[in-house]
């Protein structure tokens, strides 16, 4: 066999290699699903990667004068985002120890999101369309936290990757950045692409267990949601799109909730 042929052969084993990962504890709310995670793209390469996408995005948002612009607002999502970051231990012991950033953009758009390695962003389009109380804005924070804790965005860009062998046996071949292409992959699976209803189902349930340890009240969630499924009518936000629908959503965070009640109990009599 030609040299190349070879690595073409060695690259699409690399490529299509995959491990069998529990990336967090199971917590009060006992998530236990099994993930698949291509060799390729290791914890370590995503926060790498994830840390220079975000980097991008607000160096688009101060070059567009969107970045932490009402220090009252950054003042109040920061506040939220320390009381929930400690709670993390409960899934991961690694972390409150992350570097975490986290910074309000502003925009009309309604979302929120965190990156690899804890790497947050609020729009200003949630807290005013939505009238956001603390322990609400908590319940999103608290879910989109859970979405770095479970590593889903690795999960996601590992079902990309090996989507795209033949590019990714080209790149190895030419000896393109991979690097650089994870990074695209990053701000695409944050900014674009829908997570899946089983990676959102674990988010909310992960989200109301970390609001209940920081003290924050987890049946807000049931409030946050109906009022999110309201918005815009008849059409809900293009991040909802994958969602459950509002009525499974309710019941199954309203039962999380109850279930998190006496962390929640505990946390404010500390």
């Amino acid at each position: 066999m030609r040299s190349g042929s070879w690595l073409v052969a060695l690259a699409l084993a690399a490529l299509s290699a995959c491990e069998t990962v529990q990336t967090t504890q199971g917590g009060a709310v006992g998530i236990e699903r099994k993930q698949s995670m291509s060799f390729m793209v290791s914890s370590a390469d995503m926060d790498r990667s994830a840390a220079q996408a975000y980097a991008q995005v607000l160096a688009d948002a101060r070059k567009k004068g969107q970045l932490n612009q009402d220090p009252a607002q950054v003042a109040r999502v920061r506040g939220i985002a320390n009381r929930l970051i400690p709670s993390t231990a409960a899934f991961r012991s690694d972390a409150p120890g992350w570097k975490w950033e986290v910074n309000v953009v502003t925009t009309q758009e309604v979302n929120a999101w965190c990156m690899p390695g804890g790497k947050i962003a609020v729009y200003t389009g949630l807290i005013t369309k939505l009238n956001i109380t603390d322990e609400e804005l908590a319940a999103v924070m608290g879910h989109e936290i859970a979405h770095a804790l479970r590593e889903h965005g690795r999960e996601r860009a590992s079902e990309q990757m090996t989507q795209q062998l033949g590019v990714q046996v080209l790149s190895v071949l030419t000896g393109i950045n991979l690097e650089t292409q994870l990074t695209d992959i990053i701000l695409n699976v944050t900014l674009a692409l829908p997570h899946s209803r089983t990676h959102e189902t674990e988010a909310d349930r992960i989200g109301v267990e970390l609001a209940a340890r920081s003290g924050f009240d987890p049946r807000a969630a049931v409030s946050l949601w109906q009022k999110m499924g309201k918005l815009g009518g008849d059409k809900p936000p293009e991040w909802l799109s994958t969602h459950p629908s509002d009525q499974t959503r309710t019941r199954d965070v309203q039962g999380y909730a109850e279930r998190v009640m006496p962390l929640y109990e505990a946390a404010r009599a500390r």
